[in-house]
């Protein structure tokens, strides 16, 4: 590495700032990118590295002793320069492919000195605010961490989705109905309120089993309204209603559907017990269920092809949103061709298996495509916690079953692999 100047006194710097506190964050370029902050460790100030490669982080931590020859050693692999932020100034060094280095000095980002914990606390969506709810479903009992890690864990991704279909502002919601059908005793819901007018439904939704068009208040108020199908004990229910109302104060219908009318029963109690309104639990499957025009519908782990119900319900509903988490997958398995040059692996039936799997999804996903979303399927818990972690979401952004390419996608798919009948076949087809 060049002697110089600008070098030397960039690490002067930052070997003052580890010494006397004022030290925020250091950042290097390049592949990969290493950012790192000062943590205690053992008693001691560390630096905690972390290198950011294009598909995973790995962290390493530094006594501070040792930081700024470890940085001299980056900077010598020509990195192309550091950022150190400091409370007192932030230090940009700049080493050039040609010339010489240079320390150009910036306004701090930040004069407070951040937490030195290593294990930094993590914000969460389930506060105090969700002990009631989180109590009654036995929820916060230690033998139950992972049940709540994964409720965590689904409301970051319900909240990121929210985002993604501009819902940040609850002006901007569509407004959805309160509808006659199944209530909480298991016979009917709160009437269309005084001064709603009916519009139009959306044009290209199929129709579907008790999915009105959606009334809109005479005051303008907006109502969002979820569907989730096949709830069970509703852990996941009360999770996105608590979301929706408790964390980002929305007016909120949220409804939760299950067959098994004791566990209605206890979930609609303990709903009234806490005084969660806008949330109801009714007496239903998820083909039949009355439903009133939706925002968003989720079912997960919905078995074989009661999750291509929910996708039928959720498109029939006009829902913005649905999210799926797919269980077995039993309907293809038997139909799945072996096409060259997958024959040799296919003939293993782990392989078959697994390939059932995918291609059940993934089919799920262009049907999705074609009625006018955008899908992506991705891991939502760690597979140690439950092998069925996949997750499929999708957020509507155009007109339903307009585009042939997207259906012919669907045609040569099925086709390649040999799969002849499929559960979201009358998808698409009006009065279904």
């Amino acid at each position: 590495m060049p002697n110089t100047d600008a070098i030397s006194e960039f690490l002067d710097k930052l070997g003052a700032s580890l010494a006397d506190g004022s030290f925020v964050r250091l950042a290097l370029p390049g592949e990969p990118k290493i950012l790192a902050r000062l943590v205690e460790l053992k008693g001691a100030p560390h630096l905690s590295v972390t290198f950011r490669h294009a598909t995973n982080d790995v962290t390493k931590n530094f006594p501070a002793a040792e930081a700024v020859g470890w940085v001299k050693q980056q900077l010598a692999d020509k990195r192309g320069g550091a950022r150190l932020g400091t409370t007192a100034r932030d230090w940009q060094l700049v080493v050039p492919a040609r010339g010489k280095p240079r320390l150009i000095a910036h306004a701090p980002e930040t004069t407070a000195a951040p937490a030195r914990a290593h294990d930094l606390a993590k914000a969460t969506l389930l506060g105090d605010s969700a002990r009631d709810w989180l109590d009654g479903l036995g929820v916060s009992r230690p033998a139950m961490a992972d049940k709540r890690r994964q409720i965590e864990r689904y409301l970051e991704i319900l909240s990121h989705l929210i985002s993604e279909c501009g819902w940040e502002n609850p002006s901007r919601l569509k407004t959805a109905p309160t509808e006659p059908g199944s209530g909480t005793d298991g016979s009917s819901v709160s009437p269309i309120p005084s001064g709603a007018v009916e519009t139009p439904r959306p044009t290209g939704i199929v129709g579907g089993v008790g999915c009105p068009s959606p009334p809109r208040h005479a005051n303008d108020t907006t109502i969002f309204t979820l569907a989730d199908m096949g709830c069970g004990k509703g852990y996941l229910t009360f999770g996105a209603w608590h979301l929706l109302r408790r964390v980002h104060g929305w007016p909120v219908r949220v409804i939760g559907v299950e067959a098994r009318p004791e566990l209605v029963a206890t979930t609609n109690a303990l709903a009234k017990r806490i005084g969660a309104d806008g949330l109801e639990f009714v007496a239903g499957t998820i083909e039949t269920a009355m439903l009133p025009r939706l925002d968003a519908l989720i079912a997960l782990h919905a078995c074989d092809t009661a999750t291509d119900d929910a996708i039928r319900r959720g498109v029939a509903c006009g829902a913005k949103l649905i999210v799926v988490a797919p269980c077995c997958h039993k309907e293809v398995r038997p139909q799945l061709a072996k096409p060259e040059p997958l024959a040799p692996a296919l003939a293993h039936g782990i392989m078959a298996e697994r390939m059932a799997e995918w291609t059940t999804d993934g089919l799920r996903a262009l049907y999705l495509e074609w009625a006018g979303y955008r899908a992506k399927l991705f891991e939502f818990v760690d597979s140690e916690h439950t092998p069925k972690n996949l997750m499929l979401a999708a957020v509507r952004v155009g007109e339903a079953f307009a585009d042939d390419a997207a259906r012919e996608r669907i045609a040569k798919f099925r086709e390649f692999f040999g799969i002849k009948q499929h559960a979201l076949d009358t998808l698409g087809e009006r009065g279904n």
